[in-house]
């Protein structure tokens, strides 16, 4: 590593205890999760679903993100570039926590039960598409695709950090442009699959743009926390500025609203098309205790975090700003657990401790192997043409 590399290179060892910490968790909590597919293996899958969903929330929001700054360039993606890159490369990982659910898909889809379809015309068909054997051909090449943009836009980043090369950065874009589109193609078809179908009959058109908006907020709720965390440490304890902080924050504000959009878009469509195919999603989660998480839900996932993002002083403040991320990044969970399994429990508000041991493992795991690709890289991208403007110190931040 040359010398410039070297005044930017990672504090290894405390990202070696986060990663030590986040194994241990993970493993553990894995074991406990292993005595709950022991003992209740359809609640296991339930739970699982909602786990990973969430971590392969946090890694493609991390990638949309990434390659939306290689896209628009600005400082505020250059001082967070290496956290998304990071995230984005755990996917290898969280393609093998997909393999878990290829064994229990009789547990959760209808369509995966050869009873159910039948006696159900819809479901016979839908047949032709929804198959376990094709679904897990969908899944693989989705999971296959983006972890291939990922790879590339880290190497290609990594390039800039061995020498000066011009032109990367107009590559990078090439890349970023078409990556972007087809990640969020992908994305829906992808959620569709994972979740939508759950029901046997519901649809919504713009269910993938909703899956989007929530993964984006995964990914940059996650990297405002690594921020924090590096920020408190050398060598980026003097590299993340109020101005850069505002930015984040203001994108936080943006995606927060755009989560929201999505949801009452998707609401407001449906209740006043009063349809008994469509509405039936919704009557099952504003029913029961579910309705109580309906409101939680629009409380913390938007009210609550929206009112402090407004404040442009809490959007300068690192820390301030790390809280919201962190209540944001568990509304997250809230919302897919929210998503999963009133599809199982209609109308009733159920809660299983696999609902918490199973994120827990994933998460723990999955932070792990991003603490141990954040150490390989460069904290910035050290020949990156804009990296002297990003770090320059303003007068007011």
């Amino acid at each position: 590593m040359n010398e410039t590399n070297q005044s930017w290179a990672p504090p290894l060892a405390d990202l070696a205890v986060l990663g030590r910490r986040g194994l241990i968790v993970g493993a553990l909590a894995s074991a406990v999760s292993a005595v709950g597919l022991i003992s209740n293996p359809a609640q296991f899958y339930r739970s699982y679903l909602v786990a990973f969903a969430l971590v392969l929330g946090v890694a493609l929001g991390s990638l949309a993100i990434s390659m939306l700054h290689h896209m628009s360039g600005g400082a505020w993606g250059l001082v967070i570039r290496r956290i998304l890159e990071a995230s984005s490369r755990t996917l290898p990982l969280i393609a093998l926590f997909a393999v878990p659910l290829l064994f229990g898909l009789k547990y959760l889809y209808p369509w995966a039960d050869p009873a159910r379809v039948a006696g159900d015309a819809i479901l016979r068909h839908r047949a032709v598409y929804m198959n376990p054997t094709f679904f897990a051909i969908r899944l693989g090449i989705c999971l296959l695709l983006w972890t291939l943009f990922a790879q590339v836009l880290s190497r290609l980043s990594k390039r800039q950090d061995d020498a000066p090369a011009p032109g990367l950065e107009r590559r990078m874009q090439l890349v970023a442009a078409p990556g972007l589109a087809l990640y969020c193609l992908l994305v829906s078809i992808a959620s569709v699959d994972l979740l939508m179908s759950l029901d046997l009959h519901w649809f919504s058109a713009i269910y993938g743009v909703y899956v989007v908006g929530g993964q984006a907020l995964s990914g940059l709720a996650f990297t405002l926390l690594v921020s924090l965390f590096l920020a408190r440490r050398d060598p980026m304890r003097d590299v993340l500025q109020p101005r850069h902080v505002h930015d984040h924050g203001n994108l936080l504000l943006a995606f927060t609203m755009l989560w929201a959009y999505f949801a009452l878009s998707q609401f407001l469509i449906i209740w006043s098309g009063n349809l008994p195919e469509e509405i039936g999603f919704f009557h099952d989660r504003l029913t029961g205790g579910w309705g109580a998480v309906s409101l939680f839900l629009a409380l913390f996932h938007f009210a609550v975090p929206f009112v402090f993002l407004l404040s442009r002083d809490f959007k300068r403040n690192i820390g301030k700003l790390a809280w919201a991320a962190g209540l944001l990044l568990f509304m997250r969970w809230v919302d897919l657990f929210w998503l999963v399994s009133p599809a199982f429990h209609p109308g009733t508000l159920s809660f299983h401790w696999l609902d918490v041991t199973t994120p827990v493992a994933l998460f723990g795991l999955f932070l792990a192997a991003f603490a141990r690709e954040l150490g390989t890289r460069s904290l910035l991208p050290v020949n990156d043409p804009e990296l002297p403007v990003a770090l320059e110190v303003h007068a007011h931040g």
